[in-house]
């Protein structure tokens, strides 16, 4: 029988697998921001596609890989490299009115995929639904009140221009929700509910059946 440490270790490294999905689902995050941006009712902080992307991070790698593919996208910007929309690359990204969001983004990732995780290995569309209406909430409840400081923007001035953010983030979870409940009742296995059950099982120690 396989001992406890030597499964927890198992369960905390990363397979080739799991790497290879996270680069992918960091460079989706980037694609999403080739469209480019623009900003409403003159918000420092403009609208994207890429929060969508966010969502299918975690909905589909589930918490810990969808975080990880979060903050691969968010390192290859601090080296420089252009992958937010409109071109935003390089350290300054990180101390405008965007940094709460962006911060937001690695929480919500992991929130929508920690709630998914719970739902088993066919999540039911509602649910996945809800997991990504919470972690579109996260990133307002974190980018909100930091793009205030930062900017030097009364919160409750703040908070009134960022509602217009809430139908093009309803939209997106709706989209995201939809594209992940279709994707893991193709992939049964692909569901980070499945994933996580497996992990939890662990490989078969030698001489188990």
């Amino acid at each position: 029988m396989a001992r406890p440490g030597r499964r927890l270790a198992d369960r905390s490294r990363l397979s080739a697998a799991d790497m290879s999905r996270v680069a992918v689902f960091a460079g989706l995050i980037a694609v999403l921001g080739v469209p480019g941006s623009f900003a409403l009712f003159g918000n420092a902080v403009p609208v994207t596609l890429q929060s969508m992307g966010i969502l299918l991070c975690g909905a589909i790698l589930g918490a810990r890989r969808g975080a990880l593919a979060v903050l691969v996208l968010l390192a290859l910007v601090a080296t420089g490299l252009p992958l937010l929309a409109g071109g935003r690359g390089g350290l300054g990204v990180f101390a405008g009115p965007s940094v709460g969001y962006l911060a937001g983004w690695v929480a919500a990732a992991a929130v929508v995929g920690w709630l998914v995780e719970r739902a088993g290995r066919r999540p039911a569309l509602p649910w996945v639904l809800g997991a990504c209406l919470t972690g579109s909430a996260v990133v307002l409840v974190i980018g909100v009140p930091v793009q205030s400081f930062v900017t030097g923007v009364p919160l409750g001035e703040t908070m009134l221009i960022s509602a217009a953010f809430l139908p093009g983030d309803a939209a997106k979870a709706v989209f995201a929700a939809v594209v992940t409940t279709g994707t893991q009742r193709a992939y049964p296995a692909a569901a980070p509910g499945a994933r996580r059950v497996a992990a939890a099982d662990g490989p078969p120690a030698p001489g188990e059946g």
